[in-house]
């Protein structure tokens, strides 16, 4: 049976501006940054309140899982911000908001009262598009 998700991807097209962004923008803590066979990069972030969850921040580059005809669609995807998404909770949406714009992150719709709380949008260098949201309390 499966006991829990350790690991998703997020696909990005240079790694060193994914590092940037999701460490000293979004304050993501560094999990992996290894060099493995073939000069593949291993680069993991995660929430520090969530230490047994990692993001892979995967750049897309033909190799043994990808050929070039399916990398270059991806790459395109990619830009389009049709391969991204995901959600990110905070307690204060607002202030959150505030500081992210503070650092750098580029917000797509400011912070607005929706059914389940409070959302504004974001995206990263790459064109992936997230939410942060401020769920309602139950």
């Amino acid at each position: 049976m499966i006991q829990r998700l350790s690991h998703t991807t997020i696909w990005v097209d240079d790694q060193d501006a994914a590092f940037d962004f999701y460490v000293n923008k979004l304050g993501l803590e560094i999990r992996t940054d290894a060099t493995m066979d073939g000069g593949f990069r291993w680069l993991t972030v995660g929430p520090k309140s969530q230490p047994g969850f990692e993001i892979v921040l995967m750049k897309i580059a033909a190799g043994p899982h990808l050929d070039e005809a399916a990398a270059t669609t991806l790459r395109d995807l990619l830009r389009k911000g049709a391969l991204g998404g995901g959600v990110f909770e905070t307690a204060d949406c607002r202030a959150t908001y505030e500081e992210l714009k503070a650092n750098g992150v580029t917000f797509t719709a400011p912070p607005k009262e929706q059914f389940y709380g409070i959302e504004a949008t974001f995206t990263d260098p790459a064109g992936n598009w997230f939410s942060l949201t401020q769920p309602k309390p139950h």
